[in-house]
């Protein structure tokens, strides 16, 4: 990585780095998380705006050349797999190419997920 992207240590500082079309996206995507997971932080991660909930990494978003990569850790992906097949994957990664609509539908409903799940470890965690 460019060791400028060292400097940055808000999610509005990253996104400013991005032409304007991408910034677009970028906010969108930012208030999607934001909608399903109001009580989250935001900071940034490995060089990628993260969204965090009792002191744990949710998920994780980022620009690259032709996509956004959404990161909802390996056990946002399954639960959602038939819903993403069409998306190019990783483990617990998938790209949202720029050419077709960003699923922010199911970008929120997986982030949803996410903060059950974390809520839950955080109890389940407390006993």
């Amino acid at each position: 990585m460019d060791s400028s992207n060292d400097k940055i240590k808000t999610i509005d500082e990253y996104i400013k780095t991005f032409p304007k079309e991408v910034q677009i996206i970028l906010e969108k995507m930012r208030r999607t998380i934001r909608e399903a997971a109001p009580q989250a932080q935001e900071a940034i991660s490995y060089h990628m705006p993260v969204f965090k909930l009792n002191s744990k990494n949710i998920v994780y978003f980022a620009a690259f050349k032709n996509h956004i990569g959404f990161y909802p850790i390996p056990s946002g992906i399954e639960p959602f797999k038939k819903e993403l097949f069409s998306y190019e994957q990783g483990k617990g990664s998938v790209q949202f190419p720029f050419d077709a609509p960003i699923p922010y539908d199911l970008v929120k409903k997986i982030v949803s997920y996410r903060v059950k799940e974390s809520l839950e470890g955080s109890i389940k965690g407390r006993k």
